[in-house]
């Protein structure tokens, strides 16, 4: 997270209410340098709130499941 796009953010954005609030969070994700990190952070951790790595909860559960 030190290295990420988000440092210094309100974390609150990553943790949106609605679908609006994912598309906000995506965009920031979406040239950050370490956005595989920080979604491979999240399956390994299996967090289920927020996004991470670009990838929404909906997102991250489906991919689990691939696994």
């Amino acid at each position: 997270m030190a290295s990420g796009s988000c440092r210094g953010l309100d974390p609150s954005i990553f943790f949106p209410s609605d679908g609006s609030g994912v598309v906000v969070a995506r965009r920031i994700c979406l040239e950050c340098g370490v956005k595989d990190e920080c979604l491979g952070y999240a399956l390994k951790h299996r967090i289920d709130h927020g996004v991470w790595g670009g990838a929404s909860e909906r997102e991250r559960k489906r991919l689990q499941r691939v696994r």
